[in-house]
């Protein structure tokens, strides 16, 4: 399995399709993809802007949207990717959030680590409604390796 500089093509449709985060990624700085010995294109993880506003120091990134086919060891690929190519960038942090069922064995194997529960419950208030279609459970917060962990 290889890594595409750029998700493009089939790639877009892979981010398109319904997951578990109902919405599609906005303030998007880079996608990653990885293909397969076909050249297919089996994941694609979006990278942009982190979505919590105390985060916005410049110097931190977000994975938003992380799409595979299921392919083997696809995620654990594309998390690493996704810190590569934002250390490349300028950044110097990387994270991502899971809902606590799923695991985190891709985030792990890629020298990930949680750094604890973050954010959780509804963004509508009275003055300002509105529908939720986000998982309201608390996240957890992953973080990618620094510098001194690699």
């Amino acid at each position: 399995m290889g890594q595409a500089s750029q998700a493009e093509g089939d790639g877009a449709a892979l981010a398109d399709r319904p997951a578990r985060s109902p919405s599609r990624a906005r303030a998007l700085l880079h996608p990653v993809g990885t293909r397969d010995r076909q050249d297919d294109v089996v994941g694609v993880a979006m990278v942009g802007r982190p979505v919590a506003r105390l985060l916005h120091d410049g110097w931190t990134a977000e994975v938003l949207r992380l799409c595979t086919t299921g392919e083997r060891n696809a995620c654990s690929m594309l998390y690493g990717a996704s810190w590569r190519a934002a250390r490349a960038l300028g950044y110097r942090r990387l994270v991502t959030y899971t809902l606590p069922e799923e695991g985190g064995a891709s985030l792990r194997a890629a020298g990930w680590r949680c750094i604890g529960e973050a954010g959780g419950g509804s963004w509508s208030r009275a003055e300002r409604p509105r529908v939720d279609t986000h998982p309201l459970q608390a996240k957890l917060r992953w973080e990618a390796p620094s510098e001194a962990d690699a």
